[in-house]
Formats: structure tokens, C-alpha cells, sequence
């Protein structure tokens, strides 16, 4: 599942308004809207918001975002994705 899936079940399952988030979050109905189509990314502080707000799990929605991101970029660079991804792996295991 990706953040902006994620978010919006949490959005209809909790059934609380757009303009409350949108509020709360201090940003515009459109740019939510672009959130939870997936065509803008939320940064950290915000996806902590919407967290709260929805009564998510922070770490899960941390966690899709941060992968959303890792997964754009190594999608524009296709033809070195998996090196990438071989030495970020390494180098999170040295950690």
C-alpha cells in the first residue's frame, strides 16, 4: 500500500472533513487533494499531522512516505535502481 492509499482509507474510515485537515494542516483543499491522489508528497512534519488527525499510525504512515520517496527517485534513474538499492542496503547494514 503507498501513503496516499493509506491516507485517504483512514480519511473515509474516520469520516472526518477535508477542510478540517486542510485547516489543521494549513494548506489548501487542492493541495490535500494532490496528497491523496499521490501526485504531491507530504512532508515529514505534515504526514505527523495527519497522523494525529486521523488517528493513524505514525510510524506506518512515516514509513509509506519515506518509501513513496525512495521509490520516485530510484524510478528516475531506472537504469542504476538496483545498484542504488544494493548499496543502500549495504550501507544501512554497516549502520
Amino acid at each position: 500500500m503507498m501513503f496516499n492509499e493509506r491516507i485517504k482509507q483512514l480519511h473515509e474510515d474516520r469520516q472526518i472533513p477535508q477542510r478540517k485537515l486542510t485547516a489543521v494542516l494549513d494548506i489548501d483543499t487542492v493541495s490535500y487533494c494532490k496528497i491523496e491522489k499521490g501526485n504531491c508528497r507530504a512532508g515529514k512534519e505534515h504526514i505527523s499531522i495527519i497522523a494525529k488527525l486521523l488517528h493513524g499510525d505514525k510510524e506506518e504512515l512515516l514509513t509509506l512516505g519515506l518509501a513513496d520517496q525512495i521509490s520516485v527517485m530510484i524510478a528516475e534513474e531506472k537504469e542504476f535502481s538496483n545498484k542504488v538499492s544494493n548499496i543502500a542496503k549495504k550501507n544501512i547494514n554497516q549502520n
